[in-house]
């Protein structure tokens, strides 16, 4: 065996390890909906705040209830696209969805999030939403790094956009409303579309 056969095997090799200890199956289909959501949810809110006949959000009030139900429904069909879809990819190719690489990728992102989401909630229920839309994206950013580690593709890297521009909206708390709409709306379709193109040349 020469050392050029040597070495590519060593490579394969750690393809293999590389492959068997992440998860692969991510779609960029689900980004680009997830984003395509957050974008109509935003409207929606937008909308709502624009014709309630205030400017902004009374924290026991029906407006701010009707927000609360947006957001989660824009989080409800974005994780469920993404089940589906994943769960689509992975039959495809062969993939287990739900295994050991699954689990800490799911683990690791839910950390930071639910962490973060209940802080949100404690702040919240203090009277205190000026910097709401601020730590929404930045423990999002978070979770997606925590969570890259264990899933091939460059999640980490949306993650340091999101956590940068959490960052910028916790300066200029004016404009969280649309730094949010940057960061879970458009910046998840220009990834998803990234991931989807790099998928169709895979194939």
């Amino acid at each position: 065996m020469s050392e050029q056969d040597y070495l590519k095997d060593i490579s394969e090799i750690k393809n293999l390890m590389n492959r068997s200890s992440r998860f692969i199956s991510l779609s960029g289909l689900s980004g680009i909906l997830a984003g395509v959501y957050a974008l109509i949810g935003g409207a929606v809110a937008y909308w709502l705040v624009a014709n309630s006949g205030r400017e902004y959000l009374i924290l026991d009030g029906y407006i701010f209830r009707l927000i609360l139900l947006d957001l989660f429904l824009i989080a409800f069909f974005s994780v469920i696209t993404a089940i589906f879809l994943t769960t689509r990819k992975a039959k495809k190719s062969g993939v287990k969805v739900w295994d050991a690489s699954s689990r800490r990728l799911i683990i690791n992102f839910l950390i930071p999030l639910v962490a973060g989401g209940l802080y949100i909630l404690i702040i919240l229920n203090q009277q205190k939403y000026g910097q709401t839309a601020a730590l929404m994206l930045i423990f999002y950013g978070l979770a997606l790094v925590n969570a890259a580690k264990y899933s091939i593709g460059h999640i980490r890297y949306l993650g340091y956009i999101e956590i940068a521009l959490g960052l910028v909206c916790a300066i200029l708390p004016g404009y969280g409303f649309w730094l949010w709409i940057l960061g879970f709306g458009v910046m998840h379709v220009i990834y998803g579309s990234v991931m989807y193109l790099q998928e169709k040349k895979q194939k």
